[in-house]
């Protein structure tokens, strides 16, 4: 079964397939259940560096990004600090559900998120859309 954008995917194969035909530079690293990690690069602009992640994806479960490689600043802002995984949306303003595909916004919301970090770095300065975090510092 070949995975669509829009198609809704029943389990881990259909995010294997729909990652393989979207995102071909990923491989899954490990397959237990229907737990997926997928690692690839990423890179957000070509004078920025190239960004290894791993989204970890399971039906039960919203995906968990986290960037392997280079390491992050201590504390950068954005980041979920128990896990270390990325926080790419808020909660209360998108739920993720086992009905959709990473590669329609895990993806793309993470290569937006690294190009966020990478001026951020240069300017101390989050220009990326943003909500207040309870546990999460935030820069100016």
């Amino acid at each position: 079964m070949k995975a669509n954008k829009g198609d809704a995917p029943s389990n881990s194969i259909d995010q294997i397939v729909a990652m393989q035909a979207n995102y071909p530079s990923f491989t899954y690293s490990r397959l237990k259940g229907k737990e997926v990690e997928f690692r690839g690069k990423l890179q957000a602009r070509e004078d920025f560096p190239i960004y290894e992640v791993s989204i970890l994806y399971s039906p039960l479960h919203p995906p968990q990004v986290r960037v392997i490689s280079p390491a992050l600043v201590e504390n950068p802002p954005h980041i979920y600090r128990k896990e270390r995984t990325l926080c790419l949306y808020r909660p209360d303003n998108y739920e993720w559900t086992n009905q959709e595909i990473i590669t329609t916004n895990i993806l793309p919301w993470t290569g937006a998120w690294i190009y966020f970090y990478e001026i951020w770095l240069r300017t101390g300065v989050w220009y990326g859309p943003e909500a207040a975090h309870d546990n999460i510092k935030k820069t100016a």
